[in-house]
């Protein structure tokens, strides 16, 4: 099987609605490989993502690609399950893709990341902030947002800000959840606190019923969510009927508009973390070419939001590297990225370096609404 059967081949494995253009293209396609959530509870936060890198890169290959060469993006569905993961990640790699592009979560990224550091193709853009893809710090793994640390840092500080001490964590039991409640530890530490209560969740499952009287029995004025939008909305109905009237905290991984979406009315007050720009307004001037790009692409049917901007700058990322690399090559990639040193897209700013893997530790707070908007 030639690449190019690969690519049709491939995105059939993902789904058939994201299946990537083949063009009539004579240069050989820039092959970046993703395995994310496409299907199952968590499959928001993998299609939006794609949507918004395929915005930047649909453009780029209209205005005739990476040096006359296209780019071309196979998505092909973990179920955000680590062993689907690893296989997928190996097809793409056998296959050649340049770089792993968009992964969606910890467990996932952790499986890719030896895989993509023995065959020296660099893991980009992994939608995660877990510590442990971070440090110590991998020549082969670049992140453009924020790590768990930074938001629940940020989270902690609020809730001490206002006088809130009785806090309870709620988590996905897997590598994903225990970064989150590291990272919700390491914030109450200096201030002589730990957590009130805990209680998990399986990954992929909304059974949340023992994590609710494991939580409501330590009577916490707050709990910091780390889990999946799916799982995070039914813990918050199952509160709210069995009458906790706290406060709810969430990280950026939980899915933002997909969590408003599910909780419907439920959604007021709920606060998320946020580790890339505002997407529903321009209010930065990425902000405004990502709802540009959206708007012609899809019309009025197009619906922004935190996952899609974050794959839309993601893409944009990788467009600046590959015209930076010397040659098209996984090598050049990796090189092209650590030259990114202090780049503004419009708002938000990429610095790599050799040796500094992670663009960015911009974190902000959002508050969703019963009509399903995130305000700032």
């Amino acid at each position: 099987m030639n690449r190019r059967h690969f690519i049709r081949a491939g995105s059939g494995l993902a789904c058939a609605a994201i299946a990537p253009a083949v063009h009539a293209w004579r240069a050989e396609p820039i092959l970046l490989g993703q395995s994310a959530a496409l299907s199952g509870p968590s499959a928001a936060l993998g299609t939006e993502f794609r949507r918004g890198a395929m915005l930047v890169f649909d453009r780029v290959n209209a205005g005739g690609g990476i040096g006359g060469r296209p780019i071309e993006l196979v998505s092909l569905d973990d179920g955000y399950e680590p062993e689907r993961c690893e296989r997928n990640t190996s097809t793409l790699i056998d296959r050649g893709a340049l770089a792993l592009f968009g992964y969606v979560g910890t467990p996932t990224s952790l499986a890719a990341l030896p895989m993509a550091a023995s065959s020296r193709v660099c893991l980009f853009a992994p939608f995660t902030g877990a510590e442990a893809l971070r440090a110590p710090s991998n020549r082969y793994a670049f992140h453009i947002r924020g790590s768990y640390y930074d938001e629940t840092e940020r989270i902690v500080r609020q809730l001490a800000t206002v006088g809130i001490r009785r806090i309870g964590v709620f988590h996905q039991n897997d590598s994903y959840g225990r970064a989150g409640l590291e990272g919700v530890l390491r914030g109450l530490s200096p201030l002589g606190l730990q957590p009130v209560c805990t209680g998990t969740v399986e990954r992929n499952s909304s059974d949340v019923s023992s994590a609710l009287d494991a939580i409501l029995a330590g009577k916490p004025d707050a709990i910091i969510q780390i889990s999946a939008y799916r799982s995070c909305a039914a813990f918050v109905r199952a509160a709210k009927r069995a009458g906790y009237g706290g406060m709810f905290y969430n990280v950026s991984f939980v899915g933002t508009q997909a969590l408003a979406d599910e909780l419907g009315p439920d959604a007021r007050g709920v606060v998320v973390s946020q580790v890339m720009p505002f997407p529903y307004a321009p209010t930065t001037v990425i902000a405004g070419e990502y709802l540009a790009a959206g708007r012609v692409s899809e019309g009025i049917a197009f619906a922004p939001n935190y996952s899609g901007i974050e794959g839309y700058i993601a893409a944009t990322t990788m467009v600046r590297a590959l015209r930076r690399a010397k040659g098209a090559t996984r090598a050049g990639i990796v090189g092209a990225l650590e030259s990114l040193h202090e780049v503004d897209l419009g708002g938000f700013v990429v610095d790599f370096a050799p040796g500094k893997h992670v663009a960015s530790k911009f974190v902000e707070l959002t508050i969703l609404t019963s009509d399903g908007r995130v305000r700032r």
